[in-house]
C-alpha cells in the first residue's frame, strides 16, 4: 500500500510543478492581473467555492486575511439566501470551482456584474496549457473555456492532468493546485504591501507565533516596577531595592542613564571577596559597567537569544542616548512559550 501513498504525493507534487511552469510561462500575465486587482481591492477580497473547493476557499480566504489582505469566504448557498448581502462595491470575488459549472456558483454572477465586483475565477480549464504564444483572451476562447471562466475578470488555470483519486473522480491533486495558488496569491500580496513581521504579530496576538514575535516594549518591567539605584547609594539600600523589586538585579543610573548594574550574581562574588566589608561600599564600587542592553521595539526572540549567548537572566532597555526605559528577565519570556 505504501506504493499508492507514494503514487498519490507524486502525481500531486506533478501537478504543483506544471502549475510552477504556468505561473512562471503562459499563465505570468494573468496571474499579476489577479495580484493587481486584490491589491486594489479598497474593500475585502470575498471567496467563494463549493465541496473540496469550499474547503480550499476557506483556507485562502483565512491566509489572505492573516498576511494583510482582508478577506472573507462566502459559502454559495447561504449567499442565494441572502448572505449575498455581505458582497458590496469594492470588494473583489474570487471563485474557486473545478469544473466552472458549479451552479451554486454561477447562480451569483449576474448580482457581482450588477454590482460591478471585479471577479477572478480559479477553475481547471486547460486555458494556459495549449497555445501559450496567443493572448490570455484568444488562448479562453480557443479551449472554450467554462461558464465561470468566460465571466471572470481574470481566469487562473488549476488544471491537472490527473487526480491522484485510483478512480479519477475525488479532488485530490485538483484541490491541492488550487490551495498552493492561492497560498502563491496570497503571499506575492504580502510582498507587494511590505508585510513584516510585525504586521504578522498584531493579527496573532493569541496564537504561539504572535507571541514569539512580541517585542521587548510590551514584555519589560518599567516605572515603578523598575528598580534602579545612584552611584552613591550605599550597597544596604542597593540590596533593598533589589529585594523589593524581586528581579534579581538592579539597574544604576545618573539622571536617567544608566551606567550599570548590580546583580544578585555579583553581590555573591563580591561576598565572597569582601565579606560583610561589601556593606560599607557604594553601588558605583561594586556595579558592572557596560552592561548588556536592548531596545524596546527589539523582537522578544532577540531579547532571549542575546540572553542565551551571555548566560544572563536579565536585560536592560535603553534608548539611544542610553537613557533607561526598563528591564526584561527571562522570567517575563516564559509566556510567550519561546523558553
Amino acid at each position: 500500500m505504501k506504493h499508492v501513498g507514494e503514487s498519490v504525493v507524486r502525481i500531486e507534487a506533478e501537478a504543483l510543478r506544471a502549475l510552477a511552469d504556468r505561473i512562471a510561462g503562459p499563465m505570468a500575465a494573468a496571474f499579476q492581473r489577479a495580484v493587481d486587482l486584490l491589491f486594489s481591492c479598497g474593500g475585502r477580497v470575498v471567496v467563494t467555492g463549493m465541496g473540496k473547493s469550499g474547503l480550499i476557499a476557506r483556507k485562502i480566504a483565512a491566509t489572505l486575511s492573516s498576511t494583510g489582505t482582508p478577506a472573507l469566504y462566502l459559502h454559495p448557498v447561504d449567499a442565494l439566501h441572502g448572505d449575498l448581502g455581505m458582497v458590496v462595491r469594492g470588494d473583489v470575488v474570487l471563485a474557486l470551482s473545478a469544473s466552472g459549472e458549479t451552479e451554486e456558483i454561477l447562480a451569483l454572477l449576474a448580482t457581482i456584474k450588477r454590482l460591478q465586483v471585479p471577479m477572478i475565477a480559479m477553475t481547471g480549464d486547460e486555458i494556459c496549457t495549449k497555445n501559450a504564444s496567443e493572448s490570455p483572451a484568444s488562448a479562453r476562447a480557443s479551449e472554450k473555456a467554462s461558464t465561470l471562466a468566460a465571466a471572470a475578470d481574470v481566469a487562473l488555470d488549476c488544471s491537472v492532468d490527473q487526480e491522484a483519486c485510483n478512480l479519477g473522480l475525488a479532488p485530490t491533486a485538483s484541490t491541492t493546485t488550487m490551495l498552493a495558488l492561492g497560498d502563491a496569491l496570497a503571499v506575492t500580496l504580502s510582498e507587494k504591501r511590505g508585510f513584516k513581521e510585525e504586521d504578522f504579530a498584531n493579527l496573532h496576538p493569541g496564537g504561539k507565533l504572535g507571541k514569539r514575535l512580541a517585542r521587548v516594549e510590551s514584555l519589560m518591567h518599567s516605572g515603578d516596577a523598575l528598580p534602579r539605584v545612584s552611584p552613591q547609594t550605599k550597597m544596604p539600600d542597593v540590596i533593598y531595592e533589589m529585594s523589593r523589586k524581586k528581579l534579581g538585579v538592579t539597574a544604576v543610573v545618573e539622571g536617567n542613564k544608566l551606567v550599570g548594574v548590580i546583580s544578585d550574581g555579583d553581590l555573591r562574588r563580591l561576598l565572597e571577596k569582601r565579606g560583610k566589608d561589601v556593606l560599607d561600599l557604594t553601588a558605583s564600587e561594586c556595579m558592572t559597567i557596560n552592561p548588556r542592553t536592548i531596545a524596546a521595539g527589539e523582537f522578544a526572540a532577540a531579547a532571549l537569544a542575546l540572553m542565551e549567548e551571555k548566560k544572563i537572566t536579565s536585560l536592560m532597555v535603553v534608548n539611544g542616548d542610553q537613557r533607561l526605559e526598563g528591564i526584561v528577565h527571562l522570567h517575563d519570556l516564559w509566556g510567550t512559550e519561546m523558553v
